[in-house]
């Protein structure tokens, strides 16, 4: 890589990076001006346009990597349960923590934009949420066929567990470290209740079967 291109992938980090620093839980990211995040970035507004078209277009490529990092960190997650043991679902929790305490902004966008007035967003946001529940789906049945447990449809149960964590992440933000713990353990509890009732659904659907 040349050094022009370097520095031009590192200009590009840095208003990302300077659009980020200014989001927090009392403003999002369509308060934010092309001047103030070029400003804070170090650079003329006028240069803004060398790495993106408009403000929207730096606050998708944010989307987007939120919902990589989040993937990846699963991802990691997953092959330490496949090495190691343990709980899936108290593993996964720990990891969404750890990706919340490492990235409270860029889930704030996502939240944020989730439900915003703009549809790029909600069409990016979307696009994550679905990777995400297509992964976890096929986790779970990869899941019931190691442990011989059937579960009642897969989508539909990573959709439930993947809206839940999503809400629960919301109110873990801003919260205290006791209350992050908390909640926590709530949300462990609460996926084993949405997995244990799913395996419940296919035992009786198999028995009506017979």
């Amino acid at each position: 890589m040349t050094t022009r291109a370097e520095q031009k992938l590192k200009t590009r980090r840095a208003l990302m990076d300077a659009a980020l620093a200014q989001l927090s839980a009392d403003r999002g990211f369509g308060s934010l001006s092309l001047r103030e995040v070029a400003r804070e970035a170090g650079i003329a507004p006028t240069s803004f346009y060398r790495h993106f078209a408009e403000l929207d277009e730096l606050g998708l490529a944010l989307v987007d990597e939120g919902g990589v990092a989040l993937r990846q960190l699963m991802r990691q997650a997953r092959k330490r349960i496949a090495r190691d043991g343990g709980s899936a679902i108290a593993t996964s929790v720990e990891t969404f923590m750890e990706y919340l305490g490492n990235n409270a902004n860029l889930f704030r966008l996502m939240l944020r934009e989730r439900t915003g007035v703009s549809k790029p967003f909600r069409t990016a946001v979307k696009a994550e949420i679905d990777h995400f529940v297509t992964e976890l789906a096929d986790d779970l049945r990869r899941f019931a066929d190691d442990r011989n447990k059937s579960i009642s449809d897969a989508k539909l149960v990573a959709e439930a567990m993947v809206t839940l964590v999503f809400n629960q992440g919301a109110e873990a933000l801003d919260a205290t470290p006791k209350e992050r713990e908390e909640l926590e353990m709530k949300l462990k509890t609460e996926l084993r209740m949405i997995l244990v009732g799913s395996q419940t659904m296919a035992k009786h659907r198999a028995r009506s079967a017979r």
